[in-house]
């Protein structure tokens, strides 16, 4: 049935062709019409299958470069139990008419989607998960971060008990069904101890199989309810009707035991699985508890009053007492403290605050009491936006990751297929007793094969890597750039804001005779004048005295004048000097030239008779970015350099940090093109750049860093961020991606081997060789080990010391 949608969107014109852009859109399939109004902005077409078309119809419009707005949000997804539980919770919601991309991870239990506010809404997705019997919680993150931690602690509590109960009712029954078989009514005391197990402690997996038939979709819910579900009804059987065994000379085995211990197993292994499945996420709960929940808001009649925190708002007034944590951005506005920043910044030293200097929520205030003003609360603080990032980067698919969802969605009906061929197999071939083993290998294949190994190999080693990352202060945005990391050949830095400060500050100072005077008369001078250079100068000499100054004059080019007590000064360049015929000795000429050679611009101070000091100021480099610079070309990495600034500054600077490969007054086209030159010859790029000028070449890059400190275009476009400005950060990052990348090849392979091992010699492969055929239960106790393995060995990486480069 043909169904109509409409579209608002916002062209990239003011004036568009209607009849071309209609035409485009009536090739794509399954539209049968198009009917667009008001300049392109409104787009309304019919369809018989609206999901892939809507789809199709937003990825052709934005290739069109028209704006679509959608919404993006990361719902949390319940009852999923395994990898194909994810594939197909992601498949349905693929289904819903206006939504544009999904992404489910199933290590966090979470679903990024990006929908059509105007067609699609949360209720529809929420609804169409729960007819499979998964459940989407669709509230926002801010009223039910707690509301989702909650569900989830039930979930586990209730798994644990229902665990420990299996546990208890197993054991006994283990016992009998190994040691006391033969005992009068053995066969009916197994049957009442396995009936709770299977009926009530492990009834959502016989449930979760019956929603996933009536869709045709089959999880790991299936495996396990038909492989002790076929025991169990077999088992019944053979207790009732016995004779019918008896008359064929076959003995009625029973596998009550087997049936209970592998849900016993099973459920064990989950309740594990998710123990270690909430480490993997413990950096986002880290940050979490960063935020206090409520502050010390000052009224405005002056007195305090302990507010929430939801409650705060731009403008407000609040105080932080020593120790205590501080709870949204601001500027101080009084008092003196230093501030640990490093769960923001991963830089281990307190930072000095005082009036106007930024403050940030998370971050834990020392000794002294602020006073400061709010100006991002909620969701604008920095906190909030790293936490976010990290959110989605942990929720992100990295490509390898693919592959293992592609084979996940085959998984289940292909052990299908090879469980129902076992026992065929088994009943022509196995003799008198063929059709009693063909049905314990065909129980022993449905439990063995475990499809979570390879849903959980990537994403929990990814959610790991990534966390591990911002603690040390290096947000990741997403899953492919983490993976890509490891490749990299060349990192390719910006100069100013990169590898230098990005301000100018006073490096060095010459007086030919000390005077404090003289420095209280040069700061004065500086104070008055608006060249950026003055203001490194009287930022410098915080202890200067003012003094009075007359007649001051600011000469375009060359410096300033003015008369302080009688005498006259001036502050500038050399030709100021020269032009009022002032004297430069030999040594001040011999200093200058020296300060010159390394890039630094030389400021001079004189009297009308005589030079009486010269001050070098220069964009200081980093103290950290020679070492970082060294560790990266250890690594084998080449390091390039890129600036717009003249070539003797740069060839200063590069040789300052010890880089070999540098150009000079790149404009940003050129940069991009330096870039695409070096990708061009197979390189692997990293760029890191803090400006605007910079975003082009970010955008181009392999993986583009952008510097914390810098503008938010560059953040936007860069694919990680070093929160800090730390150069030895990105070695860091390069070594998170390493790690996490074999962790993932670890979990991907011993998930394919267990399986390829294991399925054959579950179905009795070595059978024929030497008689073994595999226990049920001891199927399950390993399927359940798989699972639990592949979530340690993430974890290890949280084990591993990655001490920062600087």
């Amino acid at each position: 049935m043909e169904q109509s949608y409409s579209l608002t969107t916002i062209p990239p014109t003011e004036t568009v062709d209607e009849t071309q852009i209609q035409h485009m859109l009536l090739q794509l399939p399954d539209i049968s019409s198009v009917y667009i109004s008001n300049g392109g902005r409104t787009v309304a077409i019919t369809t018989s299958d609206p999901a892939p078309a809507l789809q199709a119809i937003v990825a052709l419009l934005r290739k069109a470069r028209f704006n679509i707005e959608t919404t993006r949000s990361n719902m949390p997804v319940l009852n999923m139990s395994c990898a194909s539980c994810a594939v197909s919770t992601e498949s349905m919601l693929k289904s819903v008419p206006g939504v544009i991309v999904v992404s489910v991870n199933y290590a966090n239990a979470n679903a990024a989607v990006e929908y059509l506010p105007e067609i699609a809404r949360p209720e529809d997705l929420r609804n169409t998960l729960q007819s499979i019997g998964y459940d989407l919680i669709i509230a926002t993150d801010e009223q039910n971060a707690e509301t989702v931690d909650d569900i989830r602690t039930k979930h586990f509590n209730k798994l644990r008990r229902n665990t420990y109960s299996a546990i208890a009712l197993s054991l006994p029954l283990a016992v009998i069904g190994m040691f006391f078989m033969d005992i009068p009514y053995a066969n009916y005391m197994m049957w009442t101890l396995s009936t709770p197990v299977l009926l009530l402690f492990g009834r959502h997996f016989f449930s979760g199989a019956w929603n996933q038939l009536r869709h045709r979709t089959a999880n790991m819910d299936t495996l396990v309810a038909l492989s002790t579900g076929v025991a169990y009804i077999y088992s019944v059987f053979n207790t009732l009707f016995p004779d019918f065994w008896h008359r064929r000379g076959l003995h009625a085995h029973v596998y009550f035991e087997a049936a209970a211990i592998v849900i016993t197993f099973v459920m064990l292994g989950k309740l594990l699985e998710e123990k270690a499945k909430g480490n993997t996420s413990s950096a986002i709960k880290k940050l979490m508890g960063l935020q206090p929940r409520t502050v010390t808001r000052i009224l405005p009649d002056g007195n305090m009053a302990e507010t929430p925190i939801s409650e705060v708002a731009i403008g407000d007034q609040l105080l932080v007492r020593p120790g205590e944590k501080i709870a949204v951005d601001g500027t101080v506005i009084s008092g003196q403290s230093f501030v640990d920043e490093s769960m923001i910044t991963g830089e281990s030293l307190p930072v000095e605050k005082q009036e106007n200097s930024p403050v940030f929520a998370g971050t834990i205030n020392q000794k002294g009491s602020l006073q400061f003003v709010a100006q991002k609360v909620g969701a604008a603080t920095m906190l909030a936006q790293i936490i976010k990032m990290v959110q989605d980067a942990q929720g992100s698919k990295a490509p390898v990751q693919k592959i293992a969802d592609r084979i996940a969605g085959i998984f289940v009906p292909t052990v299908l297929a090879l469980a129902l061929l076992t026992l065929v197999a088994w009943t022509l071939l196995g003799g008198d007793e063929g059709f009693t083993r063909g049905i314990m290998a065909m129980v022993t294949v449905l439990v063995i094969a475990c499809p979570c190994a390879l849903g959980l190999a990537t994403p929990t080693a990814i959610m790991v890597g990534v966390g591990k990352a911002a603690e040390q202060g290096i947000l990741i945005r997403d899953a492919e750039s983490l993976e890509i990391a490891r490749k990299v050949t060349d990192v390719v830095l910006d100069k100013t804001g990169t590898i230098t400060e990005g301000k100018p500050s006073v490096t060095d100072m010459y007086q030919t005779n000390e005077n404090s005077h003289h420095t209280d008369v040069l700061v004065s001078l500086e104070k008055m004048s608006e060249h950026p250079l003055a203001d490194a100068i009287a930022t410098h000499f915080t202890n200067a005295i003012p003094v009075a100054v007359s007649d001051f004059t600011s000469i375009t080019g060359a410096g300033v004048t003015g008369t302080v007590a009688g005498d006259t000064f001036y502050v500038g360049n050399k030709r100021l000097l020269i032009e009022h015929n002032i004297s430069i000795s030999a040594e001040v000429s011999q200093k200058a030239g020296r300060w010159i050679a390394e890039a630094k611009t030389v400021v001079y101070f004189a009297s009308s008779s005589e030079v009486l000091s010269i001050i070098a100021i220069a964009d200081a480099v980093k103290p950290t970015s020679a070492e970082a610079i060294a560790s990266l070309q250890d690594a084998g990495i080449n390091v390039h350099m890129l600036t717009g600034d003249n070539p003797a500054t740069a060839a200063a600077i590069a040789a300052q940090v010890g880089i070999t490969k540098y150009s000079a007054e790149m404009l940003p086209a050129e940069k991009a093109a330096y870039i695409q030159e070096l990708q061009a010859g197979g390189r692997i790029v990293a760029m890191a750049g803090d400006g605007i000028n910079d975003s082009n070449a970010l955008a181009l890059a392999d993986v583009s860093i952008a510097m914390g400190k810098g503008s938010d275009i560059a953040m936007d476009v860069a694919r990680m961020t070093i929160i800090s400005s730390d150069l030895g950060r990105i070695n860091d990052a390069i070594k998170i991606s390493r790690d996490t990348v074999s962790a993932i090849r670890q979990n991907l392979f011993w998930a394919f081997i267990y399986n390829i091992i294991g399925i054959p010699v579950a179905a009795g492969a070595l059978y024929p060789i030497n008689g073994f055929l595999l226990d049920p239960m001891i199927a399950g106790g390993a399927m359940a080990l798989s699972s639990v393995s592949v979530v340690g060995n993430s974890l290890r990486l949280k084990l591993k010391k990655h001490t920062p480069t600087t």
